[in-house]
């Protein structure tokens, strides 16, 4: 537990000394504040709170900015070692490989929460401040700040994953946004140009939620809009939140998978992994 400790404490000092980390932070931050300020305004008309009313904005910038965040974080964290030629010497230490993975990952979660308590944290707080509805939501707001962290968790988990197979820092980087593509825009262009196709309706309502929670951000999309009734109605999907049957148990069982998986990939490849 200790070299995982010295392990994560470094990739977090580290991490924060990346001017691109500090820079991502403060977009989310900053973004984030500005969709509080704006998605307070229909308050009145739909009975919800403020920060009830934000989850709904907060949820869909989130599906674009922590994944990218994570990969940013996490898409050289095991093959720069390697160009760099560090791997080698931190092996020399005693330290086992998983341990390395493990302490990397934890490290960046750090940075993460770091990111999302700070952004979401301190614009929730002028949110409270300056709107009549207080504090009411905070149940469905910390929800959402608790499962971007899990999302971020899982790009962070498949940028090692990345890291572990590419031989160059410059592949990773490319595979990255290439996953962040796929993941976060194309697969839901995929899935409306799939029902805009299908005349003969062939897409039931099953195989339509099976499809969805495909995807790690669609299963986020899901968990936070659906959780809540009052987050629902705010979005104008209660009625769908109805039918669909999900449970948050399984919503949120699904994204630890996909934390989980790709992090036990990672360490049975690099296990095998020549130096």
């Amino acid at each position: 537990m200790n070299a995982l400790w010295i392990l994560a404490v470094n990739e977090y000092l580290d991490g924060l000394r990346n001017r691109w980390v500090a820079a991502a932070i403060m977009l989310l931050g900053g973004t984030a504040l500005a969709l509080l300020l704006v998605g307070s305004a229909p308050t009145g008309t739909v009975g919800a709170g403020a920060l009830e009313i934000s989850v709904v904005s907060l949820t869909s910038l989130s599906v674009y900015l922590v994944p990218l965040i994570a990969l940013l974080l996490s898409f050289d964290a095991l093959v720069g070692e390697f160009e760099r030629g560090t791997m080698l010497l931190l092996l020399t230490y005693p330290v086992a490989r998983w341990q390395v993975v493990l302490g990397k990952f934890f490290g960046h979660m750090m940075i993460l929460l770091t990111a999302v308590a700070v952004g979401y944290g301190a614009a929730a707080l002028f949110t409270v401040l300056v709107s009549d509805s207080g504090t009411a939501g905070w149940q469905a707001y910390l929800t959402m700040m608790s499962s971007s962290l899990l999302l971020g968790a899982a790009f962070i988990a498949l940028g090692y994953l990345i890291s572990v197979l590419v031989r160059e820092r410059s592949t990773a980087a490319g595979a990255a946004v290439v996953l962040w593509l796929i993941v976060v825009v194309l697969y839901d262009l995929a899935l409306l140009g799939v029902l805009l196709a299908d005349h003969a309706q062939q897409i039931g309502p099953g195989l339509f939620s099976a499809l969805m929670l495909a995807s790690p951000t669609d299963t986020y999309r899901i968990l936070n809009l659906t959780a809540f009734d009052s987050v629902g109605q705010a979005a104008g999907i209660a009625g769908v939140a109805a039918r669909s049957g999900f449970a948050v148990s399984l919503l949120l069982g699904l994204m630890t998978l996909w934390v989980v998986v790709p992090l036990a990939t990672t360490m049975a490849l690099f296990q095998r992994r020549e130096l």
